[in-house]
């Protein structure tokens, strides 16, 4: 079994925050692959279902972001999962808006949600960085990712998550090179090639 969680805060003055882009994520995913409605387990909401034969649990925690390691930590001992089975989707300000990496443990950068899971289950399990950009100035970052994202880049959020979730069985066979560059094409499709311009006739 493998757990997938979405990291943001709960509540709808929250939903579109750049916090949230993981809630978002784990979302399209239930909905791409027709999991059934969530219910509150784990200080959470969590879903269980299957994603082309695997067996698969969502979980987003209702707890705020800085308490996202109780919730997670209650899930990976009810189930018997260790860190290797653990994808945890978060923002990621660090990449520019709508890219996508994954790597596996590792330092948390501040991100609170990130540091909770760690001080509950280790540093070992794998993290899907979205990327949702960085404000100028650093002391602005915290008011940043707590502010929807804008109105222009409301298709490409979308479209990203869209990709995020239809690509998402290429993780869960191990291919993540495979994956991210999926993800990337699809919001930045390679640009046509414009023929060579002919040369001009010389007049007669």
């Amino acid at each position: 079994m493998l757990l997938l969680v979405g990291l943001g805060n709960p509540g709808p003055e929250h939903a579109g925050n750049r916090h949230n882009i993981g809630f978002m994520a784990v979302g399209a995913i239930a909905a791409r692959f027709g999991f059934p409605p969530a219910r509150r387990r784990f200080h959470g909401l969590m879903t269980e279902g299957s994603i082309e034969g695997k067996r698969v649990a969502l979980l987003c925690p209702t707890t705020y972001m800085n308490e996202s390691g109780r919730s997670v930590g209650e899930a990976m001992r009810y189930f018997h999962l260790g860190p290797a089975e653990v994808l945890v989707f978060h923002d990621e300000i660090e990449l520019l808006p709508f890219r996508v990496r994954i790597k596996t443990g590792g330092g948390n950068a501040g991100h609170n949600g990130l540091r909770s899971i760690d001080a509950h289950v280790g540093k070992d399990y794998r993290r899907v960085r979205l990327g949702v950009g960085r404000p100028e100035d650093r002391d602005q970052v915290a008011n940043f990712v707590l502010r929807d994202f804008a109105k222009a880049e409301r298709d490409d959020l979308a479209a990203f998550i869209d990709a995020i979730a239809e690509f998402l069985p290429r993780v869960l066979e191990g291919d993540e090179a495979g994956f991210m560059n999926k993800v990337t094409l699809r919001l930045n499709p390679p640009k046509k090639k414009e023929p060579p311009a002919k040369a001009a006739t010389p007049p007669d």
